[in-house]
């Protein structure tokens, strides 16, 4: 009983380690995304979600990725690009 229940936490813990790669390289795509569409414009909104890409860097940087994921989120949502 204890064995199969150490198997199933392994499994478990294996398949989040699969999977945190991921989250990780969703914030740079959305920073690009960013930057991208703020480089052509020159309003305030562009400068605003410039600032905003440049927290969500940041925050990636620190391994914060939900947090920059959100950070970057609003950053589109800023530009008109809500995801």
């Amino acid at each position: 009983m204890g064995q199969v229940i150490v198997t199933t936490v392994a499994a478990a813990a294996f398949l989040f380690a699969l999977s945190a790669p991921s989250w990780a390289f969703q914030c740079p795509s959305l920073v690009k995304q960013i930057e991208d569409e703020a480089g052509q414009r020159f309003d305030d909104a562009a400068s605003s979600a410039k600032k905003t890409a440049e927290q969500a860097t940041a925050l990636h940087k620190e391994g914060k990725h939900a947090e920059a994921e959100a950070k970057a989120k609003e950053g589109l949502k800023t530009l008109g690009l809500a995801k």
